[in-house]
């Protein structure tokens, strides 16, 4: 099954407060909060959000009902993440440290994941405000190591959500999951002009192949794998 753009309004508003340096809710997170909404999320279910940013994920899930451990590398989207449970009436499980080597020896029933993944120029480590968004020259960087170390986390039977921008190779990540022994497919989508960062680098992309003459909109998916 997938949910097209228009679907994406009908999930319910959340309060928050974003500082700088960590990434402000937009389309993906609402989709991803659209996706979180159709898995059976109960009392009984372990979350794990890798790289929380501002939280609202492991909010929603949460709110759903979830026991729900964020993990962020970013002190500052921790606390900003720690800050949004509260304002929403949830609490949360926040751990600091580099995906899952952050909940080492730990499984979960549902991991959910909104990681920076616009490709870059700049081949060193993103800084700043960057890191919320930069992944590499192919936007891989942390996408590749979800998929690869996912069935390390997620209990047999688990789910794997994860969104990401067509840029990054839809296929890409369909296979690399298919080859972790997940299966996995493309439940939501929806498209939508560049923003200001894609906009800055959009004769890098079509130099680089990622872009195609005259081609402004981005797609964003999101999949969805289960440990089988």
């Amino acid at each position: 099954m997938t949910v097209e753009a228009e679907a994406v309004t009908t999930v319910p508003r959340l309060r928050y407060w974003v500082p700088p340096g960590v990434y402000a809710p937009q389309t993906d997170t609402r989709l991803m909060r659209q996706a979180i909404r159709r898995e059976d999320v109960t009392e009984r279910t372990d979350v794990l959000d890798l790289g929380t940013g501002n939280g609202l994920l492991a909010v929603e899930a949460a709110r759903l009902g979830g026991r729900v451990t964020a993990v962020d590398i970013s002190w500052r989207a921790l606390a900003t993440a720690r800050l949004n449970a509260l304002l929403n009436g949830q609490s949360l499980r926040v751990r600091h440290g580099d995906l899952a080597s952050a909940v080492p020896g730990r499984r979960f029933d549902l991991v959910i994941s909104n990681p920076p993944y616009v490709p870059a120029p700049d081949t060193a480590p993103p800084r700043g405000s960057a890191r919320a968004w930069d992944a590499g020259s192919d936007g891989r960087l942390l996408i590749d190591r979800i998929c690869d170390t996912a069935p390390t986390v997620l209990r047999p039977k688990g789910t794997l959500l994860i969104v990401h921008s067509h840029l990054c190779g839809v296929d890409t990540t369909l296979a690399r999951l298919e080859r972790a022994g997940l299966r996995a497919e493309v439940t939501d989508r929806a498209w939508l002009p560049y923003g200001r960062v894609l906009r800055s680098r959009l004769t890098w992309l079509r130099e680089q192949g990622l872009a195609a003459d005259g081609g402004t909109t981005e797609e964003l998916v999101v999949i969805r794998a289960e440990h089988v």
